[in-house]
């Protein structure tokens, strides 16, 4: 039983502690329960991007009546229960049951020593569907409409129109979608809905929604080589990392675009910019005699890609991948919503809910 849950305060790298910790709080009010809800400052704060307030979420003069309003101060020894975005080996020395992601990737938890202390590990997976679909769809009608070409240019005053051969339709093109769970099949819904021809990739090629054909992933440079934009939405484990390197990148058309929004990891960086480098103008070339759901020539590199991770975070300033007009880079933001700290409190709500029924947690991942 949860008598006293902790917000760390690495949260604010998506959203004020203090909206967590008034959405539990009224929360556990509503269900009679008797849970003590603060936040937990971070002892690294700052470190991981992001945020604009404080461990309270307190933000100058903007949050309301003062500090009348904010959460209680806890330590992490004062919890039972720790809602967290960051990992800190403390966690796992103190006697926490049970630590709360408000990520869906975990893999910057140790499962093992998870497992060897007994405190269960949940996430926040399902929630991101929505927002990380929109975002690449956002991506991929910036490419094909060109967008991100004219934004660049407005700030330069430059009105020029792009070559004739370079805007195009989404409606007819390929995606290939790379892991089918929550994040997939909200991109699958999107691309869907704008007319795409939508296959995918699964370890268990069974039908999805949405999706013309489910390809194992045994199959998986069968399933990229004809589309015009490969979508990666899987998590990051031993057998994902690295999935996307310099023979992937050889299986993949000289005018497809490159969508992660998985983690840095998927992706081999040096073959991926060595794949952006040796496309440089291919696929605007070979886009002339191949039509839509046709492959244009493998090998001579791909046209660009839409970045949200990144093996290294933030994207060091020296990286190529900040100067090349066909790649768009966002800060690990495909997922922030608004409702992001609503959404991750409706989880471990429910899973405070259920240990008073003696319960598993949800989204239990350890």
């Amino acid at each position: 039983m949860v008598d006293t849950l902790g917000v760390h305060g690495s949260v604010d790298a998506v959203f004020p502690p203090a909206t967590l910790c008034e959405y539990l709080a009224d929360a556990a009010a509503a269900d009679g329960l008797d849970v003590t809800v603060g936040v937990v400052p971070d002892s690294k704060e700052g470190a991981y991007g992001g945020g604009s307030t404080d461990a309270t979420g307190e933000n100058g003069d903007e949050t309301g009546d003062g500090a009348d309003d904010a959460p209680p101060s806890l330590s992490l020894a004062d919890c039972d229960a720790l809602v967290t975005f960051a990992y800190d080996a403390a966690f796992l020395e103190t006697d926490l049951e049970w630590v709360h992601s408000v990520q869906s990737g975990v893999d910057r938890f140790p499962f093992d020593r998870f497992e060897r202390e007994g405190v269960a590990l949940t996430n926040s997976n399902g929630i991101h569907g929505d927002s990380v679909g929109d975002t690449v769809a956002g991506y991929m009608l910036a490419f094909a409409r060109r967008l991100h070409v004219y934004r660049d240019r407005q700030r330069e005053r430059e009105w020029s129109w792009p070559a004739h051969d370079e805007p195009f339709s989404l409606r007819g093109e390929r995606i290939c979608v790379v892991g089918l769970g929550g994040l997939g099949r909200g991109i699958v819904a999107r691309a869907d809905a704008l007319g795409m021809d939508v296959v995918g990739v699964k370890r268990t090629p069974t039908p999805v929604e949405g999706v013309n054909e489910v390809y194992p992933s045994d199959r998986l440079h069968e399933a990229v080589a004809d589309a015009r934009f490969v979508a990666l939405a899987v998590p990051l484990t031993p057998a994902t990392e690295g999935l996307i390197g310099a023979a992937e990148f050889a299986a993949m058309r000289s005018d497809a675009y490159l969508i992660n929004v998985a983690r840095g990891g998927v992706v081999d960086q040096e073959a991926l910019v060595a794949a952006l480098e040796r496309g440089d103008g291919a696929g605007k070339e070979n886009a002339d005699d191949a039509g839509a759901g046709d492959a244009a020539d493998a090998g001579s590199g791909i046209r660009g890609a839409a970045l949200d991770v990144f093996a290294e975070e933030p994207l060091p300033e020296s990286s190529p991948l900040w100067d090349r007009e066909e790649v768009i880079v966002t800060p690990h933001a495909a997922a922030a919503h608004r409702e992001y700290g609503e959404r991750v409190g409706a989880i471990v709500a429910e899973s405070l809910r259920r240990q008073t029924r003696g319960e598993g947690y949800a989204n239990r991942v350890v």
